[in-house]
C-alpha cells in the first residue's frame, strides 16, 4: 500500500498528490498535521528514507529558527521536536512498503514503485 504524508495546503504536497492520482494506483493520504505521528511512526519513515532526521526537518521554518536553530540535536532530540511540531516535517513523503521518498519534485515518487 502507497501512503502519502500530505499537506493540502503545500503546492508541492498536492503535487505529489496529483502524481499519485495519475499513475492510478491505490493509496491512503495521512493529513500529517490534522493526525500527528508518532515517534515510532516518524523514526520508522525517517528509516525507510535512509536519512539523518536533520535532513527531514524544513529549517527555515520560524519554530525551527526560535527553538532549535543554534543547538547541537541528537538524532532523537530532533524527532521529537518533529513530533511536537509537525509543520517542521519535510514533504511530501511517500512511503510505499520498505522505502520512502521526500516527493520534491513528485516524479521521484516513481523510485519507490
Amino acid at each position: 500500500m502507497i501512503t502519502i504524508y500530505h499537506n493540502p495546503r503545500c503546492s508541492k504536497s498536492r503535487e505529489g498528490l496529483q502524481m499519485l492520482e495519475l499513475l492510478n494506483q491505490p493509496f491512503t493520504i495521512v493529513k500529517y498535521l490534522n493526525e500527528p505521528l508518532s515517534k515510532e511512526e516518524l523514526t520508522e519513515i525517517i528509516s525507510k528514507l535512509g536519512i539523518a532526521p536533520i535532513d527531514l526537518v524544513r529549517q527555515k521554518e520560524t519554530v525551527w529558527k526560535e527553538a532549535y536553530k543554534d543547538k547541537q540535536l541528537t538524532d532523537e532530540q530532533t524527532i521529537d521536536a518533529m513530533v511536537m511540531h509537525p509543520a517542521l516535517i519535510e514533504r511530501p513523503i511517500v512511503v510505499h512498503n520498505d522505502k520512502a521518498v521526500i516527493a520534491r519534485p513528485a516524479d521521484k515518487i516513481k523510485e519507490i514503485l
